[in-house]
């Protein structure tokens, strides 16, 4: 058998803006092409304003301010994250609608925000399926039984959304609350790295079993990708079902591959996950860390705004961003851009961190104007760290709103 299975073809530029009914749209999601399969419908519960300056600058449109969002706003740093979450677990908390939805809001109150992000965790499809994983406070998802074995993969559940009431319940109520300039953003953990965490048994620094069992037995990890990309569709589409105004699909561990890998062993999931949420007509962003090199790789699956960490400036990535998409499809329009602060700069002091913000929106505004960005939402590299003073983060908010 070969090591790579059928590569979806890449769309074009038409049908990655098409909406739902339209000719042209991908399958039902979770479900393998059929001409008689349904559309998904747009969910009557969104209602982020079109011209919500996210939404428009997601488009390529000039949006009425520059939107900004940060990685991991929900939470970490604030006073008012710990005090909710006192004596409540990570995961316990993101099963609990009520905590859901104020930990979203929390930072979009603080910062004026212009995206909330999705108060969740990677491995939360996974807990809700039935798969023994916890979160252990310092250490990161822990998993009870690592799949190793073609028999642990055929055990793999597939999510239901049933067992993913409560996270619906909970973006009912962010969408009460926030403002129609302002949008939510609903998240995955992409397969490669949910495939990371359950071959190793929890975080790894080198991801050497991951690796191992990728190279000595290619077909096993196929199938391990294989059973993963349904539920990360599932818990995408879910969530566009309930109401979400845009999805980012995290790959937080592929920067530990070289392209070739990536194009063979990565490539073809994140696109099927792409094809199947983009009938729904919303944003998608994809993003990983340490993925410089992967940029251009990354962006030909499919996605409508590209991540970048703090390691590339912005206008460098978007040159390699839109060579790859238009070797891929010279029709296809190019990704905006989100990023790219990084987060260790937030503790370096007021002069310091607006000449980092003004650089990396010149650097954006320049991919733009020479035509290899349609856009740019300004965010961190990465996400925001335990000890960020929540006040400097709300003066760069104030800074980018002023670009």
């Amino acid at each position: 058998m070969t090591d790579t299975p059928a590569d979806p073809s890449t769309p074009t530029s038409d049908a990655l803006h098409q909406r739902p009914g339209a000719a042209g749209t991908g399958p039902a999601p979770g479900s393998a092409p059929a001409s008689d399969a349904p559309a998904p419908q747009p969910s009557p519960r969104r209602r982020a304003a079109h011209d919500a300056p996210f939404l428009a600058a997601a488009r390529g449109e000039r949006p009425s301010r520059r939107p900004v969002w940060m990685m991991r706003q929900a939470g970490r740093s604030l006073p008012e994250y710990r005090e909710i979450r006192r004596g409540t677990g990570m995961l316990e908390a993101c099963f609990t609608p009520e905590i859901l939805a104020e930990v979203t809001m929390q930072p979009v109150r603080r910062h004026d925000a212009d995206a909330a992000i999705l108060f969740s965790d990677i491995v939360v499809p996974l807990k809700a399926a039935g798969v023994d994983v916890d979160i252990v406070a310092g250490r990161g998802p822990v998993v009870g039984h690592p799949v190793r074995t073609a028999a642990d993969v055929a055990a793999l559940p597939t999510v239901t959304e049933d067992q993913l009431a409560p996270v619906v319940e909970g973006i009912g109520g962010v969408l009460g609350e926030l403002r129609p300039d302002q949008v939510l953003i609903g998240f995955a953990g992409a397969p490669f790295t949910l495939a990371s965490y359950l071959i190793e048994g929890g975080p790894s620094r080198n991801h050497e079993r991951t690796k191992a069992l990728a190279y000595s037995d290619p077909d096993l990890w196929h199938a391990l990708m294989t059973a993963l990309t349904p539920t990360v569709i599932r818990f995408l589409t879910v969530q566009a079902e309930a109401g979400v105004d845009a999805v980012q699909l995290f790959d937080s561990w592929v920067g530990h591959l070289s392209v070739r890998d990536y194009d063979r062993l990565v490539a073809p999931y994140t696109r099927r996950i792409f094809e199947a949420v983009r009938p729904y007509g919303i944003p998608t962003i994809h993003f990983g860390v340490g993925t410089g090199e992967l940029l251009g790789t990354m962006a030909a699956t499919g996605p409508d705004v590209m991540g970048v960490d703090w390691r590339v400036p912005l206008d460098t990535a978007a040159g390699r961003v839109a060579e790859a998409v238009r070797s891929v499809d010279p029709s296809r329009q190019v990704p905006a851009l989100q990023g790219n602060l990084d987060p260790a700069v937030l503790f370096a002091g007021d002069d310091a961190v607006r000449r980092h913000v003004d650089r990396i929106c010149a650097e954006a505004d320049h991919a733009v104007e020479r035509g290899d960005a349609r856009g740019h939402i300004f965010n961190l590299g990465h996400g925001v760290l335990p000890d960020t003073d929540p006040d400097v983060i709300t003066r760069v908010f104030e800074r980018v709103h002023a670009r």
